[in-house]
């Protein structure tokens, strides 16, 4: 995790704060790791939304080289962060709808919370197009919440209306990049009121 104390340096164009909150804090924390425990080692790692970074000192224990695309963040402020911890990420602006990479590139593309927020009829748009820059044996790693009335909630305690936000369920998005590839895992985050978040991994064959 990047130090509390240094958010303001790396950026804040996602809502990385809530990561240090009590409690919910937690939750969103336990869902990254969700996502990257199915992480398998290799060269090249894309994450796609990656916002400040929060991943990327992890995934530098796993992956020699870390890719990152979003289509808001400061791409030179949270470059320039990493460099200082001695990490070259190679970043750019841009849509999964519509990668700027070669076929066959990565051995894992990440995606955690960015598919919801797409409409249906563009999810497997989005699946291929992740399959297309995966290399034959490579892995996409997509975490996705799981709507119900406590995760509702939650994100309303936070200021964060998601119905104004997610388009799809955690339902169409698993069955989007289902149809693309081959299913792995898929582990859940669970509460006393059942799942609240879905990770899964998907192999191109």
């Amino acid at each position: 995790m990047i130090p509390r104390s240094e958010l303001g340096r790396v950026g804040t164009t996602d809502p990385v704060r809530v990561y240090y909150l009590p409690v919910i804090g937690a939750m969103y924390r336990k869902r990254v790791d969700l996502c990257l425990e199915l992480c398998r080692q290799g060269e090249k790692v894309l994450e796609v939304g990656f916002g400040s970074g929060l991943t990327f000192l992890s995934m530098a224990d796993k992956y020699r080289q870390i890719y990152g695309l979003d289509m808001d963040s400061d791409i030179a402020h949270v470059t320039r962060y990493f460099k200082e911890k001695g990490l070259d990420v190679n970043l750019l602006n841009g849509n999964v709808l519509d990668m700027p990479y070669e076929d066959n590139t990565f051995d894992t593309v990440i995606l955690i919370s960015i598919l919801e927020h797409l409409q249906p009829d563009v999810l497997n748009k989005a699946a291929g197009e992740i399959k297309r820059v995966l290399r034959t044996g490579g892995q996409v790693v997509i975490g996705v919440p799981v709507e119900r009335p406590l995760m509702t909630l939650l994100f309303l305690m936070i200021g964060y209306n998601i119905r104004k936000y997610h388009f799809s369920t955690h339902q169409q998005v698993m069955d989007a990049m289902g149809s693309a590839m081959k299913e792995d895992r898929i582990e859940a985050l669970q509460s006393i009121f059942g799942r609240l978040y879905l990770a899964g991994s998907f192999n191109k064959i």
